[in-house]
């Protein structure tokens, strides 16, 4: 039997790792760290969450609750461990990332068909089944062996991590646990804002220093915005974003009910499974340390906040997949060649999972002499691969699972209108797709 080859054992590598093993298929993961690590890990464990510990929403009228559910179908073992690892968090799937890296660590580590050699690979092996998922981080030397091989030269933009604090370093004096209009438990810390706090905080945010970005200009995703460049676009953005009041309540003071009472709101979102650390939501940060400690106890219950960790700022890398990859995953000039997870240009732990899970899916089949698998851009990753590979894109950039880029479907005006009943029959429209390709595979 042929060996496949995998370099990274990020999300997607490692999802692909644990699909073609638990196949049969003997694989070779291939990890750099704890050897050689990034400006952003932090442990030397498979499938680490660098970013925030959060998987997005749950429900499958989201873009991403129903990404989680094809691929749940399809048989993806790290959605399944992260809904083992849940912690609460509403109505999303937000996970315990060190004990969620672990178990996906030692399922990797105990598998019988997976040889896993931590060393940083320099060059593609040649003529052997491949698969890069080295993911936004992909080293410099690396990356000049994807050039080589591919023709292509990666794109660069800058992602940012969010701080996390102690939970019993917050006074609760001033913040209160609630989730928004009441919905579900209530699982998110939030700190509120009166206008005159929340225009010092503004002040302090958008006149401290960043750390000076050297290498690379300054591109930033949407999707993971500095909030300081957020913030620089007007004193009211994030107030009508991250920091949004509206549905939230402090039960412990009376008030008639739906009547907005803050300014504006921090909300912390629980980052282990224990509740002892949590991150703030939507406050990914390039500032420079000190000033992040003063930005941070400017909010009201975050005056003593022990920071556990600092927000940072990494250059994150991608191929140019319109021009390199097929809908299959695999590369148009070299069929043994696969790529999945971030640097293809999907943004996001799931979709990094999804890509993952649907490279080893068509491995497998490539292995097997059967035709490989393209989804239709009817389900949610068959829309991912559709985008990402897309030749006539003027200015390719990652992008998440979102509505915008699934097929529109058949309706009169009044359910179009209606968004939810909308997005569930986009919904009950992919999964069966998704059931009936289950079915083949």
């Amino acid at each position: 039997m042929e060996k496949v080859n995998i370099i990274g054992a990020g999300l997607a590598g490692s999802e692909a790792a644990l699909y073609l093993a638990n196949n049969g298929i003997k694989v070779k993961l291939f990890e750099m760290r704890p050897k050689k690590t990034t400006g952003a890990h932090k442990t030397s464990y498979c499938a680490e969450f660098v970013c925030s510990n959060s998987l997005g929403a749950i429900a499958l009228t989201s873009a991403s609750g129903l990404l989680k559910e094809e691929i749940r179908l399809l048989g993806s073992t790290l959605i399944k461990e992260a809904f083992i690892e849940k912690v609460p968090s509403g109505a999303s799937l937000s996970i315990d990332r060190v004990g969620f890296s672990k178990k996906i660590t030692d399922l990797i580590k105990n598998n019988p068909n997976i040889e896993y050699i931590e060393e940083e690979v320099l060059s593609i092996p040649k003529d052997e089944i491949t698969l890069i998922a080295t993911g936004p981080l992909t080293s410099e030397d690396f990356s000049k062996a994807i050039i080589q091989e591919t023709g292509s030269e990666n794109f660069k933009f800058f992602d940012a991590i969010a701080p996390i604090v102690k939970k019993d370093s917050i006074n609760f004096d001033k913040a209160f646990f609630a989730s928004r209009w009441d919905k579900g438990e209530a699982d998110f810390i939030n700190c509120p804002m009166t206008k005159e706090e929340y225009e010092n905080f503004y002040q302090i945010l958008t006149t401290a220093e960043t750390i000076e970005l050297k290498d690379f200009e300054a591109k930033y995703f949407e999707g993971c915005m500095p909030v300081e460049v957020m913030a620089k676009r007007g004193i009211d953005t994030l107030r009508f974003g991250p920091m949004k009041p509206v549905g939230l309540f402090d039960k412990r003071t009376p008030t008639e009910f739906k009547k907005q009472q803050f300014y504006a709101v921090v909300q912390l979102r629980q980052d282990d499974k224990e509740a002892n650390l949590y991150n703030l939501v939507g406050f990914q940060t390039n500032l420079k340390w000190g000033e992040q400690k003063r930005m941070i106890q400017s909010i009201p219950g975050l005056e003593n906040a022990e920071i556990i960790r600092y927000g940072v700022m990494h250059a994150n890398s991608f191929i140019n997949s319109p021009k390199i990859l097929n809908k299959t995953l695999n590369t148009k000039n070299n069929e043994k060649l696969f790529f999945a997870g971030q640097i293809t240009g999907v943004e996001g732990y799931t979709e990094s999972i999804a890509t993952g899970l649907l490279a080893g899916i068509n491995i497998l089949r490539f292995i097997k002499n059967l035709p490989l698998i393209e989804l239709p851009s009817t389900t949610m990753l068959g829309a991912l691969t559709s985008y990402i590979t897309y030749s006539d894109h003027k200015n390719f950039q990652p992008v998440n699972s979102n509505w915008g880029i699934v097929d529109d479907i058949e309706a009169d005006k009044k359910v179009k209108k209606d968004k939810t009943l909308k997005n569930t029959l986009l919904s009950n429209r992919s999964i069966s797709c998704i059931q009936d390709i289950k079915n083949v595979i």
